[in-house]
């Protein structure tokens, strides 16, 4: 199939879904995003780029984030890490505090809120710059320098810090917490505040689609087998609490924030990226999902 012609297929559609979300107003920065708009990027494991729509304007990429910093933690930590945060879906909203009780402070997930806070803390303890190290990487994988991080974004989390404040020093009354809170935070909305666009997030993640080597650089960022056991957990758990719809409907690893991204994974042969601003009830892009259900339908991608 003629994947360009797909992909704009796909993009001529888009508008038509519109209107059936609304953007992330909770976070300020977010709010005055004009909603009506939509991109896609294939990046394939020859090296070959498709996009259509808007893949080249940049948007925070948010939740996506956590995927790059558990990453990061899993080649600086390994299997240690999973003994301070769990690998099971969560079945209730992204920053809730009820279930970090229960579970005396070991998270559900490293995609949940809690979840990612512990990965970030993790990195914060064994990074002396941890914003720098996650800009290099992130820049590294995309090959592109000109990466940045919206500061007025990230100011404007952290200006609505206290829900995930509270995780945190939830999570360091059972002592699973190492740093300051505060650092901690800091970093952490960073991360979400990256600025990227679909065909950089699409080349960015290809290394989980070629068992962990980046295919531009050859660079070895996981093993095959951590590889494997990440594509896993972004398919269980990527997609928030909707983790099961988005593997019922499209059926790939995948990971979304609440920008309006959604990466995704085909192991073997490539990765997509999705952005519409538009959210549904859970937190994820309306028209980004469309999208993506209508390429796995396409091109039979399901892994199921």
């Amino acid at each position: 199939m003629d994947l360009q012609q797909l992909l704009d297929d796909i993009c001529a559609g888009a508008a038509s879904h519109y209107g059936q979300g609304r953007v992330a107003d909770y976070i300020p920065a977010l709010a005055s995003v004009a909603p009506a708009q939509f991109g896609i990027a294939i990046h394939t494991l020859e090296g070959d780029l498709y996009s259509s729509g808007q893949a080249q304007k940049r948007f925070s990429i948010q939740s996506i984030s956590k995927a790059f910093s558990l990453t990061m933690a899993i080649h600086r930590h390994g299997d240690e890490l999973w003994q301070r945060v769990g690998k099971e879906p969560s079945g209730t909203a992204f920053n809730s505090l009820v279930q970090l009780e229960f579970e005396k402070g070991i998270p559900r997930n490293p995609f949940i809120n809690a979840g990612a806070l512990v990965v970030a803390d993790s990195l914060c303890s064994r990074l002396s710059a941890p914003v720098h190290a996650m800009l290099e990487t992130v820049r590294l994988m995309a090959g592109t320098a000109s990466i940045t991080i919206d500061r007025k974004v990230a100011d404007s989390e952290y200006e609505h810090r206290y829900r995930n404040a509270a995780m945190a020093n939830l999570m360091k009354s059972f002592g699973n917490f190492e740093n300051e809170v505060d650092r901690v935070l800091r970093a952490y909305f960073s991360y979400c505040a990256l600025s990227m666009n679909c065909v950089e997030l699409a080349r960015a993640f290809s290394f989980l689609a070629a068992d962990g080597r980046c295919p531009q650089s050859g660079r070895q960022w996981l093993t095959k087998r951590q590889t494997q056991q990440l594509n896993a957990l972004l398919l269980t758990s990527g997609l928030y609490d909707a983790a099961g719809d988005f593997a019922y409907r499209v059926g790939m690893p995948g990971k979304s924030g609440v920008g309006g991204g959604i990466m995704a994974v085909v192991p073997g042969r490539f990765t997509v990226c999705v952005w519409a601003p538009e959210l549904n009830e859970y937190g994820n892009s309306v028209v980004g999902l469309w999208a993506l259900e209508e390429l796995s339908k396409a091109l039979d991608l399901s892994l199921f």
